[in-house]
């Protein structure tokens, strides 16, 4: 993957295959994921693989819009990415990368930005009120992965 367009790690003292199964359960994205309103697998998908699509509806200062999104990494334990498009067009790429450590794992949440940077600005500042999306997507990574992290831990200690 080229260069991120913002990234961000933290431990979890969970199970690398609790995380996985976390960041890939689709439908339930909206528990923890910033901004996002609600998601759907469709198309037959009823999980995670590659090439499988889910629909996202996202949520900014009460701005909606609407995503489409095709899987592009499904390895449990490891590694959930997706595309996103919007209005048909490829807008970004998330990747979640989840490395086992000696108390649980290090998830690593990335974005990179699909269009230009001038274009994403100028879209982004008109329809969604976000003045600049790439420091956008960095603050939601790091609120993301503190609700992840929360969410992993407390059901690691109600599964153990």
């Amino acid at each position: 993957m080229a260069e991120p367009t913002a990234q961000s790690s933290i431990e979890i003292a969970a199970p690398p295959e609790l995380v996985y199964e976390l960041v890939s359960d689709v439908p339930n994205l909206p528990d923890w994921a910033a901004e996002i309103e609600r998601c759907s697998w469709i198309d037959g998908a009823t999980g995670p693989a590659v090439g499988a699509k889910f629909t996202g509806r996202n949520e900014h200062k009460k701005r909606k819009w609407g995503t489409l999104c095709i899987v592009t990494a499904a390895e449990p334990g490891r590694e959930f990415a997706f595309q996103v498009r919007i209005a048909g067009a490829p807008s970004a790429l998330w990747r979640y990368q989840i490395e086992p450590t000696d108390t649980g794992c290090r998830v690593t949440e990335s974005t990179r930005r699909l269009v230009p940077r001038p274009l994403a600005l100028t879209v982004n500042r008109l329809f969604l009120g976000i003045r600049d999306r790439d420091n956008h997507n960095q603050a939601n990574i790091e609120r993301t992965l503190a609700k992840l992290k929360e969410h992993a831990e407390s059901l690691a200690a109600k599964r153990s």
